[in-house]
């Protein structure tokens, strides 16, 4: 049907696009770019392989559906096609675990156990139920298949097909109240009596003597009195059993009011407690199948039990207590036989971790590493909430590991009966994601060992050595080796190129170069259509003599106007002046616009940022809202000396973490910064999460200090320029209470200049493009007018 406009209708729309574009010079529109994939492109994602190796499985949307799909690359024919609903349903799990030899496999799927043949990509369901059936693993050598289903282990034998129980975890084994005395003499006095009371009595006593016996041929009955039992797996041979006992504190949880619901009520929504908690409790055992007994893994003789942090020096006069140090107990990893098990310990102020070598028969274990940072352990493959990067090398008789020894997270070996540990690589770089071969004869890992802000893929020798660079294209490559490890999956972009799925065949089994071939194209015509910037990555000194990097911005001179904007990325340990595809598209794209309307803009990987090594990670230690901030300070001052930049022209904003670094730029360094934009914004540290915070600044009832001058809160009399907080009010993560109480405080200060925007329906991470153009819309404005004094 043919659409007609009378000249009115015509110049409404004009008008109301003028409207949405007041102030803003570029061809990119605010509304546009917030709608994020929907205006850049659904970018490709998962990547798997089939067992053959002839087709490749990765999520994908290029036809803007409601959600991703399935999609299929055949290495064959080099066609692309959409999986349907009940093909991918019927597809193996992207998550498969190996038999010794590699051929077959376990897996599961909607709750279901699953065996798979390597050879013919065929797999069978081992259990079909309403139920749970997870964490599958080979056991008995191979032979049969263990999983966990409502708390307990069970084992399915392959050839047989026998399903057996192998746990029976209770609360609590009295089954019947014990008499007291008063009570114990008048049944004894019954039983002297009555001879009935005697008959019946040894009639039962003999059939729960048979009982016995018959529960003699069943698991052991194990007592956990309430504790959750976690991480329950059997060893490959079948003989020992291992499990985790947890125990988590009572805490007091936060309640999210729900405004905006379908049911038209305030719905409260249920949320973490703060920092400070009592720790979790850890507890591991070791279940002897075949003598039916149960015993604790004894780690009473790790290195450091009773270490005292030197924090605590701040504060004499506080005793500081600490009775059990041991946090999470990842594993076992075992050996080829189940002779051997490695444990990765955390202790539960984050600044230990333990590799220990397990012997099941006994339930001791033996150190055989201990990493320790006076801040808190971190760093690539070495974990932050679960275990790190480790295992078996071929021999049996040593493994290898991450650790930070260096300053930087490297790749080691270790002989388990010496202790002797050998770095395999070394340098001010990090690696990422390293792994063994198929033939188990080197290397493969992710490194970023050209610049800080490039990842290429690697590989090396088992023993160590020379280096092989198996990518070529600048910017981050994500790679998922094919099953016989002929090709390669490249998950590829670069600073101002969306992320894309290429193949490349390696050149480890390839004779001459290779080179990758792009296979999705997902980029939206209105995305391509602009020019995307490619931001310069620089480097400046800091006021501590410390090289920043940052991602630079800069207009044509021809609309220079001699403002800038300095954006803070979010999470504290997160990279952002690199050369890949950023997590923050949307500012990125935001970036461009600010850029097109004569705006200077800087990222600055401040001080907390990833992939700069274990001193630059632990720059905030203690203190988050100083280095990191300073090296805001520092940007700003490197702008006005070197680019011009006037010194009442500069902004600041940022999301979450950023937030947080926005409003301590705008009350700590008020002289800097004349507008800031806080998004997501932690504003007391006090209120945040316990996981996240104990890591960097304690708790509060042990190191307040550190709270007190990394919180906002507490600077809130130092702001002077124009503030705009922005908050979803369900924000389950850093919630929207945080700024409540910070508004509060601004009101009692009597301060003026700011205002904030809520957003009724948006949680930690934005959903809705509305929120997003809402947000955005009054963040380049509040520059406009600070920075320019444009309305």
């Amino acid at each position: 049907m043919r659409r007609f406009f009378t000249p009115l209708v015509l110049f409404l729309i004009t008008f109301n696009s003028l409207l949405a574009q007041k102030g803003n010079n570029s061809t990119l529109k605010i509304k546009d770019i917030m709608q994020g994939d929907d205006f850049v492109g659904h970018r490709p994602s998962s990547p798997y392989w089939s067992t053959d190796g002839q087709t490749l499985y990765f999520d994908w949307n290029p036809n803007e559906a409601l959600s991703d799909s399935l999609y299929a690359y055949s290495v064959g024919s080099k066609n692309i096609k959409k999986v349907d609903f009940l093909t991918a349903n019927a597809l193996p799990s992207s998550r498969i675990t190996y038999n010794q030899n590699k051929t077959k496999a376990v897996y599961s799927k909607n709750g279901d156990i699953f065996l798979l043949d390597i050879d013919t990509y065929q797999s069978k369901p081992i259990t079909k139920t309403h139920g749970q059936e997870s964490n599958p693993h080979f056991t008995d050598n191979g032979q049969s298949i263990a999983f966990v289903k409502d708390g307990d282990l069970f084992t399915w034998n392959i050839a047989s097909g026998l399903l057996e129980q192998k746990t029976r975890y209770v609360k609590s084994k009295d089954k019947e109240p014990q008499r007291d005395t008063k009570n114990e003499w008048l049944y004894q006095d019954q039983l002297g009596i009555f001879d009935v009371l005697q008959e019946r009595k040894a009639k039962r006593d003999a059939r729960e003597e048979i009982s016995k016996k018959l529960e003699a041929l069943e698991p052991l009955e194990i007592e956990t009195k309430g504790k959750r039992v976690i991480s329950l797996q059997i060893d490959p041979s079948g003989s020992y059993i291992t499990y985790v006992l947890m125990e988590r504190p009572d805490s007091k949880g936060t309640i999210v009011p729900h405004f905006v619901t379908e049911s038209g009520y305030t719905e409260d929504q249920k949320t973490r407690s703060k920092v400070g908690d009592e720790p979790t409790q850890y507890e591991m055992f070791v279940y002897d199948v075949e003598n039916r007994k149960n015993y604790p893994v004894v780690l009473d003789n790790l290195e450091g039990l009773d270490y005292v942090p030197e924090y605590t020096k701040d504060y004499p006069d506080k005793t500081y207590e600490n009775e059990d140090r041991i946090s999470f107990i990842n594993g076992p990893t075992w050996n080829t036989d189940g002779s051997k098990g490695i444990l990765d310990i955390q202790a539960n102020d984050y600044k230990d971790r333990w590799i220990v070598l397990l012997d099941p028969k006994t339930g001791k274990v033996e150190q055989l590493d201990r990493q320790h940072d006076e801040a808190w352990i971190g760093g690539p493959g070495i974990g932050r909430w679960g275990g790190g990067s480790l295992g078996w090398m071929p021999d049996d008789k040593s493994i290898w590991l991450m650790s930070e020894k260096t300053g930087y997270s490297h790749l080691y070996t270790m002989d388990i009966k010496n202790k002797k540990a050998k770095a395999l690589t070394y340098g001010q770089f990090e690696i990422y994601g390293a792994s063994l071969s198929k033939d188990k004869n080197r290397w493969y890992f992710t490194s970023n060992k050209t610049h800080p802000g490039d990842r290429q893929f690697y590989t090396m020798s088992l023993k160590g050595g020379k280096w092989e660079k198996l990518t070529n294209m600048v910017g981050r490559n994500d790679v998922v080796l094919s099953p016989n490890e002929e090709k390669m999956a490249i998950l590829y972009s670069y600073s101002n190129k969306p992320t894309e799925l290429f193949i490349q065949d390696n050149p480890i089994t390839s004779s001459g170069n290779t080179q990758a071939e792009q296979i999705t194209n997902s980029n939206t015509d209105d995305f391509n259509a602009y020019n995307w910037k490619d931001p310069e990555i620089i480097t400046f000194k800091a006021s501590d003599g410390a090289e920043v990097y940052a991602r630079l911005y800069q207009p044509e001179s021809s609309v220079k106007n001699k403002a800038a904007v300095i954006f803070v990325h979010g999470a504290g340990y997160l990279q952002n002046a690199h050369k890949w595809w950023s997590s923050y598209f949307r500012e990125y794209m935001f970036h461009n616009l600010l850029v097109d309307n004569g705006y200077t803009v800087l990222d600055i990987d401040y001080r907390g940022s990833a992939g700069y090594g274990r001193d630059w990670r632990t720059g905030i230690y203690r203190h988050m809202g100083g280095k990191d901030l300073s090296d805001q300070v520092d940007g700003a001052k490197m702008l006005v000396d070197k680019y011009g930049i006037d010194t009442d022209k500069i902004g600041i904003y940022g999301g979450s973490y950023g937030g947080f670094i926005t409003l301590m730029g705008m009350f700590n360094a008020p002289d800097t910064f004349s507008a800031g934009g806080a998004i997501r914004s932690v504003g007391d540290w006090a209120a945040y999460n316990h996981g996240y915070t104990a890591r960097i600044l304690n708790t509060p009832a042990t190191d307040s200090l550190a709270y007190k001058r990394s919180s906002p809160i507490y600077f809130a009399d130092g702001l002077q320029g124009d503030l705009l907080i922005l908050h979803g009010m369900v924000d389950d993560n850093v919630h929207f209470q945080d700024m409540v109480r910070l508004s509060q405080r601004l009101i009692e200060l009597g301060k003026e200049n700011w205002e904030m925007a809520v957003y009724p329906v948006e949680r930690h991470g934005f959903v809705e493009p509305s929120s997003w153009t809402d947000e955005y819309t009054r963040i380049f404005k509040l520059f406009q007018k600070s920075l320019l004094g444009k309305e």
